[in-house]
């Protein structure tokens, strides 16, 4: 018996020793935990229960509670309803509403009078816009857009910024998009962007317009921008004006905000796509608006009241609780895309979660949502993993913040099979300045790390 343990324990630990996890190429500070499964024995731990920022391998935990909770047909559904001389449009979150779906629920009014008012019901949210802990930085930008019930073509609007012959610039908007943009950037050569310490620096305001300041190297193209939607209430209320207008519908009243009466009548109503395909776009694009959203309507659905970044990230240590007794325990969830530094999660858990997940793939059908590796979404251009023998044998979902690069996913055999289960956390990762022809430290670690975990 002491034999057949002795030799049991040799062959995990050559299992591990397998894996390759360059933790010295990483620079001085930083703090990482790996975690590699394969089937139910876990070959390699690391600092397992130090609580880490998930990052956006956080939307893999919000994309599992939400499968668990609704059918893979669920929808987000907007409508147009009746009361009485007054109509109201009553907004579900539906994170992929757009113009032109918004334009097709109001066809039933086409060529016709409203006496009234038009309201628009975003009541199935509540609380803040943005979760606790998202940068101040980056609120201006589309991957930091206002998780709001009244949402319309991501809370996002795309623009450009194009440097003159006269040293200055100018700034384009879509005419139909109902925001405004200043810019007062300088356009410069590279050495005097460097010697002056001139960036690109972008100031909003809650009446959507924007402020665009400081230098830009002179470029041949324009520089494309996206920005976030700061009044989401004010954009879907200018773009509904001008919809009403291209259809010929004349509005006595007035738009405000406000939620519809219970009796009202429904004359029309847009269907989002089903769940897997929402949840497919999120993981591959990393998508923080669907994320937060979706853990948003969680907590509505979830509770029978109105959502929000409390409710809904509630929600989904309870879905998971109930329905596969994983504890998140003492992680700290303040929304459901990572975007927030302060969220903790310990990659023990997220091995459990990935585990689960792996384990009942016929029930859940998430493996199959995720990116791979080198082929397509946030994966396709990962430098680590552009070519053979990773290149499109991981499934996974990456996780980056300020001083974090992380990934969790499933490694795989010549056979399709899954092999290893792993989790990395990469945290306080600092590392020198650049040097020209030499592979990032980051680059270097996983280089190794995933090619042992296909090949071992």
């Amino acid at each position: 018996m002491r034999t057949l343990t002795l030799l049991l324990t040799c062959i995990s630990t050559a299992v591990a020793a397998s894996i390759s996890t360059p933790y010295e190429v990483l620079p001085p500070g930083q703090l990482s935990s790996v975690i590699v499964a394969k089937d139910a024995t876990v070959e390699s731990s690391v600092n397992a229960e130090q609580l880490l920022p998930p990052a956006s391998t956080l939307k893999l935990v919000t994309a599992l509670a939400a499968k668990l909770h609704w059918t893979e047909g669920h929808q987000f559904s907007t409508q147009l309803l009746q009361q009485g001389e007054d109509y109201a449009v009553r907004f579900s979150g539906d994170p992929s509403l757009s113009r032109q779906d918004l334009d097709s629920l109001l066809k039933e009014l086409k060529g016709k009078t409203i006496n009234g008012d038009v309201y628009l019901d975003g009541s199935i949210f509540t609380g803040y816009d943005r979760g606790v802990g998202w940068p101040w930085d980056v609120l201006g930008v589309c991957y930091a857009a206002p998780a709001s019930a009244l949402s319309l073509e991501g809370n996002c609007v795309q623009a450009s910024l194009k440097t003159l012959d006269n040293g200055a610039t100018s700034a384009f908007v879509p005419k139909h998009q109902p925001i405004k943009v200043t810019t007062n950037v300088k356009a410069v050569t590279q050495e005097e962007k460097s010697r002056s310490y001139c960036d690109l620096n972008l100031s909003s305001a809650p009446n959507n317009s924007y402020t665009l300041s400081g230098c830009l190297v002179n470029r041949d193209k324009p520089l494309p921008l996206k920005f976030a939607v700061q009044s989401p209430s004010l954009f879907v209320k200018k773009t509904l004006t001008e919809i009403l207008q291209q259809n010929n519908i004349t509005l006595n009243g007035k738009i405000k905000l406000g939620k519809a009466k219970y009796n009202a009548t429904l004359l029309a109503e847009h269907q989002s796509k089903p769940l897997d395909e929402m949840l497919e776009f999120m993981l591959h694009k990393s998508n923080n608006l669907y994320a937060d959203n979706i853990t948003k309507q969680l907590g509505a659905d979830f509770y029978g009241a109105q959502g929000s970044f409390n409710s809904g990230t509630s929600a989904i240590r309870e879905i998971l609780l109930q329905q596969t007794g994983i504890d998140l325990g003492n992680a700290v969830l303040e929304d459901g895309s990572g975007l927030s530094r302060n969220n903790r999660v310990s990659p023990q858990v997220m091995m459990q979660i990935m585990r689960y997940i792996k384990d009942n793939d016929e029930k859940v059908h998430l493996i199959a949502l995720l990116p791979t590796s080198g082929l397509d979404g946030t994966l396709k251009y990962r430098p680590s993993m552009r070519n053979t023998p990773i290149k499109g044998n991981i499934k996974g979902k990456s996780g980056s913040l300020f001083g974090s690069h992380n990934m969790v996913g499933y490694s795989y055999d010549e056979h399709g099979n899954i092999k290893y289960t792993f989790v990395q956390f990469v945290s306080n990762y600092h590392p020198e300045p650049k040097v020209k022809g030499v592979e990032p430290a980051i680059t270097q670690f996983e280089k190794a790390f995933y090619k042992s975990l296909v090949t071992q």
